[in-house]
Formats: C-alpha cells, structure tokens, sequence
C-alpha cells in the first residue's frame, strides 16, 4: 500500500497507460481523479476502481483548456481536499515530416502533450504548496531524448515535456515538489496501432518492427505504471528532475 491516503489526479486515464496506472495507484491505497474526453471509457475505469472499494471519479475534459484543468482540479479538491500526484498523461501523436504536417496538426499535437502539463500543473502546484509538497509526473517519450523518422510534430512536443520537467523541478524543489517524466519506449497501446495506422501500415508488421530493441519486444501499459508508482511513492523521494527511460533497451545504443 504505497500510495495510502495519497490522491492521484491522471489525465489520459481512459485507456493504456492512464489506464493502467489508475487501477494501479488505487490497488495501492489511492483516491484517483480520472481525466479524458473518452468518457464511456473513462466512466469504467472509474466504476472498476469504486467496484473494487477503492475512491475515484471521472471528469470529462479538454486538457488544453485553462477552464477545463480548473474545473477538474476543483473538483478534486472537493471531493478528496488534497492532491498529492498529478500524473500529466494525456498525449496524441501524429506522423508526419514538417512538409506533410499541416498547422493545425502541428498546434494540437503541442496543446495537448506541452501546454496541458503547464496548465494542469499551474493549478495543482499552488495546492501542493499550500500542503507542503507532492509529485507531479509527466509523460515524455523515448523520442523526447532521441528523434525519430516521420514524427516532427510528436518529437518536438516530447522534447519540450523533458526539459519543462527539469525546469519545473529547479523551480519547484524548495517546496518539496519533485517533478519528473517517463520517457516510454513503443508500448501496447491504442496509440501505438494508430500510429500503424496514420503511416499505412499493417499492424502486425508495425508492431513487428517496434519489438526491435534488446528484450525483443514491446512494453505493456501496466509496465510503464510501475514506473508512474515508482515516481508517485516514496521510494523516490531523492528523485526529481529526471527523464526515467523505460523502453526495453531501445535507447541503448543511443549517444
């Protein structure tokens, strides 16, 4: 029970790794506030946890809007009086070179994976403040350290979210907040089968070239969790700053 009398506020909690790590946090003692604008999906990762005996609700939302984070940051206010972790887990991806990416593309691609951590986290961290400290977590990406073919738009963002995360922890460390990311290598997830999809390939053949690192296969949602419960608990606690790589071996023969 790592994370007992925690509360967790993830976003992308509707399916794979938010998923994933919201039924987690809450097998480890969490209340969980669950974000997406899936909502049937997000309203039964919700039901499962409160099934189960655990705490958590499900706010739909648009992440890359200023008053849907309050909203849901309120809210989780209201109903649990504290946030102790946000896990800023929401992200799209588009595969594109910057000559096929149109700008509509290229601006959703950053609102949704850099300006929602800096609007989630600008209305969390002043209620972390106030409580002494917490946790922030942000998904970054194998491809925010090391570019990739056909993925400007998702390279760039993923970027941007590594270096905000050792920003934001200079910044916020004197008030005991420890911010770190994740950078996932290809893991199961629907995004990675859109991915297939958005280059024209068949999924089985994607998924194929994707195993192509030393364990010789792709990570799980429920994986990339235990690296979100690693960060969230105080197993961490020297831990911020970081950008945690957890994909396989990928980047291991990488400068």
């Amino acid at each position: 029970m790592q994370l007992v009398r925690k509360v967790a506020l993830i976003t992308g909690g509707a399916s794979g790794i938010g998923r994933a790590t919201a039924l987690l946090f809450a097998r480890e003692q969490a209340a969980v506030a669950l974000a997406d604008v899936n909502v049937d999906a997000g309203q039964r990762v919700a039901d499962k946890i409160t099934q189960s005996g655990g705490r958590a609700f499900f706010e739909p939302m648009d992440v890359t809007l200023a008053a849907d984070c309050q909203r849901l940051v309120e809210r989780t206010i209201r109903e649990f009086g504290r946030i102790d972790i946000l896990f800023n887990n929401a992200g799209i991806i588009r595969r594109a070179t910057v000559l096929d990416l149109s700008e509509d593309d290229w601006d959703r691609v950053m609102a949704v994976n850099v300006k929602s951590i800096y609007l989630l986290s600008r209305a969390v961290i002043p209620y972390m403040q106030k409580a002494g400290g917490g946790t922030i977590i942000n998904t970054a990406s194998g491809w925010g350290l090391a570019g990739g073919a056909k993925a400007a738009a998702y390279c760039a963002s993923k970027g941007a979210v590594v270096l905000l995360t050792k920003a934001m922890a200079i910044d916020h460390g004197p008030q005991k907040i420890r911010v770190n990311c994740i950078c996932p290598g290809d893991t199961d997830t629907g995004m990675l089968r859109e991915e297939a999809q958005q280059l024209g390939e068949e999924n089985s053949r994607f998924l194929a070239e994707s195993a192509k690192r030393p364990l010789g296969r792709v990570g799980t949602p429920e994986e990339i969790a235990q690296a979100a419960l690693y960060l969230a608990s105080d197993a961490s606690s020297f831990v911020t700053g970081t950008a945690l790589v957890v994909d396989g071996g990928g980047l291991a023969g990488s400068v």
